[in-house]
């Protein structure tokens, strides 16, 4: 099932023994196009520092009737985890600290979207909160200058180029609740076309420029108006992937033996 990144915003987190925080941001890889991180705002209860929460940890998201994402920690555990500074870029290195801290797999090394596999799931219930993790083995596992995550709402708002034109601009992303492989861009074409929202593959992203804050995609200026309209309140069936994917010609992702899993 596809969830709006944006529409999270805000969504409470909660723990096994009580509330966490809101929801306020995600974090994505820039090679795979999975979000790795939630941000979660804590408020009062720990001095309104950001913590983060991965999708290992997620049991589920809920509904508009239950606007919380729910996981499998205890508040003992997210109290304890490592600090993390959102306001600067994280590298491999501290997200080494974090993965080590709740005995989760580094997810790099692999091939897949997440270690072993296209879910993100361990095989052994989440562990109690461990002592310190070796820092040696992590200066091993990762280097500072190893960035791979971007914050989607930063990437918000960043311009679309089309393989001839200018076509919009980033307006939210869409994620699968299995897997967390961001499988759309929403671009808002309303500065440049007839207004009307689109989906855009992350397949078809040609390259992101991140000084210019520019998208480039491999889709033409004419292909992109013509494409079927988003409803950001209809979040599209597998059926409406499918009417997409025959537009453009390309093949969908789920019968692609190159996308990862």
């Amino acid at each position: 099932m596809l969830h709006s990144l944006k529409a999270l915003n805000r969504f409470q987190v909660r723990a096994a023994d009580g509330e966490i925080g809101q929801v306020r941001d995600g974090y994505f890889d820039d090679e795979r196009w999975v979000v790795r991180y939630l941000v979660v705002a804590t408020g009062g209860w720990l001095s309104g520092r950001d913590v983060l929460i991965s999708p290992y940890s997620i049991r589920g998201i809920g509904t508009d009737d239950d606007r919380a994402v729910i996981t499998r920690l205890t508040r003992k555990q997210v109290e304890g985890s490592p600090s993390i500074d959102t306001h600067q870029p994280i590298s491999r290195r501290h997200e080494a600290a974090y993965l080590g801290y709740y005995g989760y797999p580094l997810y790099w090394p692999y091939a897949t979207f997440w270690a072993w596999g296209a879910m993100p799931t361990v095989p052994a219930p989440i562990p109690p909160v461990p002592e310190s993790p070796d820092l040696r083995v992590l200066e091993r596992a990762a280097s500072d200058e190893d960035v791979h995550l971007r914050s989607a709402r930063e990437v918000t708002g960043y311009n679309i180029q089309g393989s001839d034109e200018p076509v919009g601009h980033v307006d939210d992303f869409l994620f699968e609740d299995q897997t967390w492989a961001l499988r759309y861009v929403v671009a808002d074409t309303r500065n440049w076309l007839p207004g009307k929202r689109v989906l855009i593959a992350t397949q078809w992203i040609r390259g992101v420029s991140w000084p210019e804050h520019t998208v480039d995609v491999d889709l033409t200026r004419a292909a992109i108006e013509a494409s079927p309209p988003f409803d950001p309140d209809h979040l599209p069936s597998r059926d409406d992937e499918a009417e997409l994917h025959r537009h453009y010609r390309r093949e969908a992702y789920w019968g692609s033996s190159q996308a990862p899993r």
